[in-house]
């Protein structure tokens, strides 16, 4: 059994890779140009691929499964099995939004200031169901990206995807409106999805790959306690997971520990110190499998 993956290939190339690290699986490509990299599982067969291309070769069957944006599965209207949601991105772990962009000192202000200007963007098909369905009436041209430097030269306003928003910014541009918050979708299609080879071995994916994105959020805490110190520590610890505990060569002592999310560890380590809690270690962690 071999597994035809599609890897989006540009801005989602490298953390994709790297996150296919974390979940155990190594990647290769023997020049920036390669978009047959290898990978060491005899069981998958790779291409790097754009992603705005990815649903439409994984609903063709040309692909079985691949990674690719919410955004291009919209644009496309693929109509493919969505196996995973993962909230990653090229710089962040936060959700990408393809947002409706004008001039800061320009006379767009809503969408309704859209009628009779010129838009352009990549995903021409979504934002023409946006203008149809705003009952709107507007030029939409295809750009092979920098979307940006065309306002307002060639174009009154562009539909693009950003993440920080720091380019829109920058070229003195403003948000609209939003047409689409979008994240990394695992997708099959549906053949793929019936043959139980293929169907097992991506869940087996999807759970890896979710659990190393679990692990960019959380981590390992250890500590020693002294018995008598137990309820009150365990009234500090999130209320939802119950830690480990184990004892100690001191009888009256036992170890401690926990997986808790990384952001709360700031407020929790100094109550834990003061409750009577020793040696605390915070430690990071490759995978985290709920």
């Amino acid at each position: 059994m071999k597994l035809k993956i599609g890897i989006p290939k540009g801005s989602l190339q490298e953390s994709t890779f790297e996150l296919f690290k974390k979940a155990g699986f190594e990647f290769r490509t023997s020049s920036g140009r390669s978009y047959h990299p290898s990978v060491d599982d005899p069981e998958i067969s790779p291409l790097l691929i754009r992603p705005q291309e990815i649903p439409r070769y994984v609903e063709s069957e040309i692909l079985d499964i691949g990674l690719t944006g919410k955004d291009w599965i919209e644009d496309n209207r693929s109509d493919v099995i969505e196996v995973a949601d993962f909230t990653y991105s090229k710089a962040t772990l936060n959700p990408i939004r393809v947002v409706l962009a004008a001039p800061n000192d320009g006379d767009i202000n809503s969408p309704r200031d859209l009628e009779g200007k010129r838009i352009a963007t990549e995903y021409v098909r979504l934002t023409e169901r946006y203008l149809t369905d705003n009952n709107i009436h507007a030029s939409v041209e295809f750009s092979w990206g920098a979307c940006e430097v065309k306002v307002p030269d060639l174009v009154d306003a562009i539909v693009v995807n950003t993440e920080t928003g720091s380019s829109l910014r920058a070229h003195n541009l403003k948000i609209v409106d939003t047409l689409l918050v979008s994240t990394t979708r695992l997708i099959a299609n549906k053949t793929a999805w019936a043959d139980p080879e293929k169907r097992a071995k991506t869940e087996n994916i999807a759970m890896l790959l979710k659990g190393a994105l679990n692990a960019e959020t959380f981590v390992g805490l250890k500590m020693n306690v002294e018995k008598k110190s137990i309820e009150k520590i365990l009234q500090i610890l999130p209320a939802l997971k119950r830690p480990t505990i184990s004892p100690l060569s001191d009888p009256e002592w036992v170890a401690l520990e926990i997986i808790v999310e990384e952001k709360t560890v700031r407020e929790l380590a100094p109550a834990l110190k003061r409750a009577g809690a020793e040696g605390l270690v915070e430690y990071p962690l490759n995978k985290v499998i709920f």
